[in-house]
């Protein structure tokens, strides 16, 4: 059984970057597509980022693309979140997850395994 951790959140002001991490255990995460999804109260979970098995494909929606960067370190079976000029709006809970079946993953079906979540509030 894979087991998502993520770490990293907290409070920021408008403008400030951040790095999330999401650590997997119980079995390698290389055999998995990885994503991070957000969710703030009252809303749909959104994917903001998703990566490939060896890193080289990702995919972003339009309303991070260019500020949000996802990466991956196989070997230390972790995969992380770079956030740039953070918003109010990006307020949320952001979870990672993963996929055991798909090359590159963009639809929230796709994920089998959760993280508990990390909270990010961005202030103004």
């Amino acid at each position: 059984q894979l087991q998502l951790v993520e770490s990293g959140g907290g409070l920021l002001q408008v403008g400030d970057s951040l790095r999330l991490s999401c650590a997997a255990s119980g079995r390698t995460c290389s055999k998995y597509a990885m994503g991070w999804f957000r969710q703030a109260p009252g809303k749909d979970r959104e994917l903001v980022a998703a990566i490939s098995r060896s890193g080289s494909a990702t995919f972003y929606p339009d309303s991070v693309k260019g500020r949000f960067t996802i990466s991956r370190d196989n070997p230390k079976n972790t995969v992380y979140l770079q956030m740039n000029s953070l918003q109010p709006e990006d307020t949320a809970d952001y979870h990672c997850a993963a996929d055991p079946s798909t090359a590159l993953p963009t639809d929230i079906r796709f994920f089998r395994y959760w993280g508990q979540g990390t909270q990010v509030t961005v202030s103004s």
